[in-house]
């Protein structure tokens, strides 16, 4: 892509977050999903990856994420539409890694998800967070491994960028991409952000709008 188009998409994606974006519904089941209308980007990521934070940065809102986090939809798809009329959905996923979770929890999830991503067929990427202090876990690439499988494109999303020194970020981005080019639905190219500084989003705010196509 050229520079001229690069900022001229950049700019489009400000524009259309700066819209209306409003919490539509939460699905504790499949039966409950939305109709699959629009286009649709999933955000997964380990619990305490900043998942919230992200969503309310990329839609320059304050607390447009908080319904997400209302006890009882821990384990629920959040649906979040764009624009006005609707142009996208964001759907934010139950945040996976339970340290202490019951089995019978764990199972559920890895249903819930699975059927999701390999049956919505308006689910055009997902993003996978990953706190840049980290780096991957194994959490994290099974479920890159589960989307390989649901054949669903995915971009790796490093969060928290700010918490890190540069040297050592550039390291862990480093060995991030280089596992992510070895799945065959990953984007090679990881996203750097941290949603405190501003740091990344209107890359990613672009590059969501693009996948999108809208």
């Amino acid at each position: 892509m050229e520079e001229d188009e690069r900022k001229a998409l950049t700019r489009r994606a400000e524009k259309m977050f700066s819209q209306r974006v409003e919490f539509l519904l939460s699905a504790p089941q499949l039966k409950f999903l939305p109709d699959p209308t629009v286009p649709e980007i999933a955000f997964c990521g380990r619990s305490n990856v900043g998942k919230s934070s992200l969503l309310n940065a990329l839609t320059a809102r304050k607390a447009i994420a908080r319904a997400s986090v209302t006890p009882g939809r821990t384990q629920e798809l959040n649906f979040f539409e764009v624009g006005e009329p609707t142009q996208m959905r964001l759907v934010d996923m139950p945040g996976y890694g339970f340290a202490k979770a019951p089995v019978a929890v764990v199972d559920k999830w890895k249903k819930l998800v699975r059927t999701f991503l390999r049956g919505r067929v308006v689910l055009v990427r997902t993003l996978v967070l990953v706190d840049s202090r980290h780096g991957l876990k194994d959490v994290d690439r099974e479920m890159m491994k589960m989307l390989d499988e649901a054949a669903v494109g995915y971009r790796v999303v490093m969060t928290k960028a700010d918490k890190i020194k540069a040297s050592e970020l550039e390291k862990t981005v480093a060995r991030v991409e280089a596992e992510a080019k070895k799945h065959v639905a990953a984007f090679p190219q990881v996203h750097v952000t941290s949603a405190e500084k501003g740091m990344g989003i209107p890359e990613l705010r672009a590059a969501v709008l693009s996948d999108a196509g809208v």
